[in-house]
């Protein structure tokens, strides 16, 4: 954010927060978070990152939405559906739901916006995610089939079908992610790639888009056409494109922003004594990927040797400090599964590797590059990794740093890095979700990862049932992915780091995977 709040501005959210206080949850509270950067994007079929995914939250609904304490799927479009016994359809009954202008929102509309984010030619990342579950959904992603063959289709106004690949237990909660949106192809039709300007840009979420002003603030106010209008207790959000930490933790600090996802590393010890400080588990994962068709990461022996060369317990007590899991696997640990480990600590192995590749102690080892986004915390554990690969390996490692949209153009786009930082949150509540990511030409497969075997395994999964055999498929897959081919470098298993005052603000809830449904959240009566 250039600005700062003015005092004007602090006083009369002051105001408005006195009045909904003694009026119960009367949409009088306006709620500031700051969202960590700018967004790239407000297209649901093109984003791809948890800034946009907040703004997602408040602008449309799927069919499903996450449960605020479980992240289980609850009803959004669709107030029930059915699972056939096979577990190969699933049956969605639609209320009746309209965009902010008032169209209706149809089972067709479903099917068109599907269709629309697999389009090749619209160049959705996330559409990977339709092709592992919709039957005849990859054919016509990948250009080798057409539209006509994906398994989705209105039976009528309020019902939608879809078929899927497999008796994929988690198939319901995966379709609360915005991969699945449902989109205005009204609005997409008649403007293009102009209908997310704040003059065209329509939605069906609790709120409605005010105003967007780039690298400064983005505003929603309640959208009173939305099906559940009688339930959204916030008069206004803004979020805030706040990258450094610090700054945003200064402005909770002084009452301007109401909610600071991340904390700055350097006050940590600080911060945890803040009773407003909110700490809980999270499935997600920290770690970096190797571009595998770069060299020298294009050597198995090398990675190996940068995994083994690291003790992760030291990240998370000597530099994040929040009570992280230090970890050498993808998967967290979920009910059901066991992950697969990777290359653990072992620095006497890692020279060994290293030699082995060419290296010995480190000498002759080509300049490499570590690509990070923007942010004092990732900058603080690149540095820690520098000065180990250097002690433990003899390598020297150059680091260098890109702001958010920069760095996802380079990352996903161009793929034009040696080995970058990532951080994944699951989607869903499966192992699945941190596996599939990594098939042969996914979309989000940014270091070019290829293994048949691998491939095998994950999609052999997605036909399973659920049940032990399925779990051990998985975690084969995971095998291959962080121990046979070190295809990627985990650090830990985050915990979700909040900054909000939970003794005057309801509906926020820690849970799995950290997504804060708008709708809930308002102020405490």
């Amino acid at each position: 954010m250039k600005r700062v709040l003015s005092a004007l501005l602090l006083v009369a959210l002051a105001a408005s927060l006195f009045v909904s206080c003694n009026q119960g949850p009367a949409q009088t509270a306006e709620f500031i978070m700051n969202n960590g950067t700018e967004p790239a994007t407000l297209d649901p079929s093109k984003i791809s990152g948890v800034p946009e995914h907040k703004i997602y939250m408040a602008l449309f609904e799927g069919l499903v939405i996450n449960d605020p304490k479980t992240s289980k799927a609850l009803p959004g479009v669709a107030e029930s559906w059915t699972v056939s016994p096979d577990g190969l359809t699933i049956t969605y009954k639609l209320r009746k739901a309209v965009w902010s202008d008032g169209t209706p929102i149809t089972a067709q509309t479903v099917v068109d916006s599907w269709l629309r984010t697999l389009n090749p030619e619209t160049g959705a990342e996330y559409s990977y995610m339709i092709n592992m579950v919709v039957k005849g959904a990859e054919a016509y992603n990948t250009a080798k089939g057409p539209a006509s063959d994906v398994a989705i289709k209105a039976i009528d106004d309020r019902t939608f079908e879809v078929q899927l690949l497999g008796p994929m237990p988690y198939a319901v909660d995966m379709m609360s992610h915005y991969a699945f949106a449902i989109l205005p192809m009204h609005v997409i039709n008649a403007k293009g790639e102009e209908w997310i300007k704040v003059e065209n840009i329509v939605g069906n979420g609790p709120f409605k888009l005010l105003e967007w002003k780039p690298q400064e603030s983005l505003t929603v106010v309640p959208n009173e056409k939305y099906w559940d209008a009688k339930s959204v207790k916030l008069a206004k959000i803004t979020f805030l494109p706040i990258e450094d930490a610090l700054t945003a933790y200064n402005k909770f600090k002084a009452g301007e922003i109401d909610w600071a996802h991340g904390v700055p590393l350097e006050l940590i010890d600080e911060i945890k004594l803040r009773p407003d400080y909110q700490v809980a588990p999270q499935v997600a994962t920290y770690y970096y990927i190797f571009n595998v068709t770069r060299a020298p990461f294009d050597n198995v022996l090398v990675r190996k040797a940068f995994a083994m060369a690291l003790n992760m317990q030291d990240v998370v007590d000597k530099v994040t400090k929040g009570g992280q899991l230090a970890t050498s696997a993808m998967v967290p640990t979920m009910e059901g599964y066991t992950p697969a480990p990777g290359n653990g600590y072992n620095v006497e192995e890692a020279r060994k590797l290293l030699a082995e590749a060419g290296y010995p102690d480190g000498k002759g080892f080509p300049k490499v590059t570590l690509l990070y986004n923007t942010s004092e915390g990732h900058k603080k554990i690149a540095e820690w990794a520098q000065e180990n690969w250097k002690k433990n390996l003899g390598i020297e490692i150059a680091l260098t740093n890109q702001e958010w949209g920069t760095f996802l153009d380079t990352r996903q786009s161009s793929h034009d890095f040696q080995f970058c930082r990532a951080g994944w949150i699951g989607d869903y509540l499966d192992p699945n979700t941190f596996l599939d990511m990594f098939l042969s030409g996914s979309g989000l497969n940014d270091g070019l990862y290829a293994n048949a075997e691998y491939d095998a395994l994950v999609r052999k999964a997605g036909t399973m049932a659920a049940g032990p055999e399925r779990m051990e498929i998985l975690r084969q897959a995971e095998n291959f992915l962080v121990h046979e081919d070190q295809a990627v470098l985990p650090f830990y298993h985050y915990v979700e780091q909040d900054l909000i005052d939970l003794t005057k603000w309801d509906g926020w809830f820690p849970n799995p995977l950290g997504a804060h449904n708008w709708k809930f959240v308002g102020p405490k009566e």
